[in-house]
């Protein structure tokens, strides 16, 4: 991924001073001091966290492994597409995909292919995430859940996991994300 800043450009802002307000498993809040291009002086805080990986895992019978994972932030259980931060010693986007599909799901990809890159808030987060599809996924071992990780596996059909983005029921943002560029790039392909 190529990195777009571009601090010459006129509406660029000026950062004078970056700084950690708050931290916490998985993400921080920071605070930078900015000049805006009028000549303000102001602060903004975003949300600081670790890019991820967002895998679309199909079965060999072409269902889709999903999980259900309680949501603190809306007070629910939410279905979604295994995801998860990288390490920073991960410089194989694929191989940390992988990982994660097992982690959460105890499902492994016979294969693994790159969907895309996005930043899916990126007014109030520095958030990068990596979507990959992955086909012929079976369950090889047990999840491994991290200690403030409540997921259970759920294996659908698309079609129906399709039709859930498109009437809300699924809400997940990465999810239906990952599920509109995999339509995108199979109907461009």
């Amino acid at each position: 991924m190529a990195d777009d800043a571009d601090s010459t450009d006129e509406l660029a802002w000026e950062t004078t001073d970056s700084r950690l307000d708050y931290s916490c498993p998985g993400f921080d809040v920071r605070m930078d001091d900015v000049v805006l291009p009028d000549g303000t002086e102001t602060d903004f805080h975003y949300v600081d966290e670790p890019p991820a990986v967002v895998i679309l895992p199909f079965t060999p019978d072409g269902d889709v492994v999903l999980v259900e994972e309680w949501r603190q932030a809306v007070g629910r259980v939410n279905r979604g597409l295994p995801a998860g931060s990288l390490e920073p010693d991960d410089d194989d986007r694929s191989a940390a995909a992988r990982r994660e599909l097992g982690e959460e799901t105890g499902y492994e990809a016979g294969e693994m292919a790159y969907l895309g890159t996005v930043e899916p808030a990126n007014g109030l987060l520095n958030s990068v995430h990596h979507h990959f599809v992955a086909h012929n996924c079976e369950p090889t071992a047990e999840q491994e859940l991290d200690f403030n990780e409540s997921i259970r596996v759920a294996v659908e059909s698309y079609d129906d996991v399709l039709a859930a983005a498109l009437d809300g029921t699924l809400r997940d943002g990465r999810a239906v994300l990952g599920l509109l560029r995999y339509e995108l790039a199979e109907r461009w392909r």
